[in-house]
């Protein structure tokens, strides 16, 4: 595991301590949160492949990504730019995130949003759908498989969908054995930290038809999303070439949001 991945992972299951102490308010959050939006009906659009933009501040590979940076400002860019869905990082400590973006971007734009940060813990999952999250990430290389049973099946109790994501094949094979609906295939290596997008073009002709895929990373052109689109994925996570763009909106329409 990389030593970022170590740390992050270490502070994380600090926070979660302290969150397990206030799972009482969080439940009466929850049922004050708005209605779930279907992430997974928003984004398996057939024939088009659909576009997942990211909210992220900085990154433990690129430091700042964005100097002027307003989560909604973002959000409604995004969502003036006609993109499916949103993700938003809320890891604090190496991409400067916050949970309390997901609830402010909810009020303001009617798009289905992510939750992605490292959850290893019951309690996040009731966090994010507290915040108002539509659906979180679950990282297979940082849980076991019983870990991500329970979580996956917690976050379908509170109404979320479930991105499940996997790096290599034996990830692929025992997600596929439970049953998940939408696995997002991360071309970034956890433990080098490195991309490489023909990770993500190896394993996508694995997965049926009637899982949604997501391609995440190191996506940079027209180019690769019309490949990915090609070999079956649904939908494309686009998230530090759009933070580093100047004019957000044309960058979309130079990735061809409705490809």
């Amino acid at each position: 595991m990389h030593k970022v991945l170590s740390l992050i992972i270490e502070a994380k299951k600090k926070k979660i301590e302290v969150l397990k102490k206030n799972q009482e308010a969080m439940l009466s959050l929850v049922k004050k949160a708005p209605t779930p939006i279907s992430f997974r009906e928003a984004i398996k659009r057939p024939g088009k492949i659909s576009f997942i933009a990211e909210i992220k501040q900085a990154s433990p590979s690129f430091g700042i990504l964005r100097q002027n940076f307003s989560h909604l400002e973002l959000a409604k860019t995004f969502k003036d730019s006609g993109v499916n869905a949103i993700s938003i990082v809320t890891e604090e400590d190496f991409f400067l995130g916050k949970i309390n973006y997901i609830e402010e971007v909810r009020k303001e734009v009617n798009l289905p949003v992510l939750r992605k940060d490292f959850i290893l813990d019951e309690a996040q999952i009731l966090e994010s759908r507290a915040a108002g999250s539509d659906a979180v990430l679950l990282i297979m290389a940082i849980l076991n498989e019983e870990k991500l049973k329970s979580l996956y099946a917690y976050a379908k109790e509170l109404g979320m969908d479930v991105l499940v994501e996997v790096h290599t094949e034996k990830e692929l094979k025992k997600v596929m054995k439970m049953g998940v609906d939408i696995i997002g295939i991360n071309s970034r290596n956890l433990h080098t930290l490195k991309i490489n997008l023909s990770r993500t073009k190896s394993l996508l002709p694995f997965i049926p038809e009637d899982i949604v895929k997501v391609s995440e990373s190191g996506i940079k052109s027209l180019k690769d999303i019309l490949l990915l689109k090609g070999l079956g994925a649904d939908a494309v996570l686009v998230g530090e070439i759009l933070m580093k763009a100047d004019n957000i909106q044309e960058k979309l329409k130079e990735l061809n949001i409705d490809a």
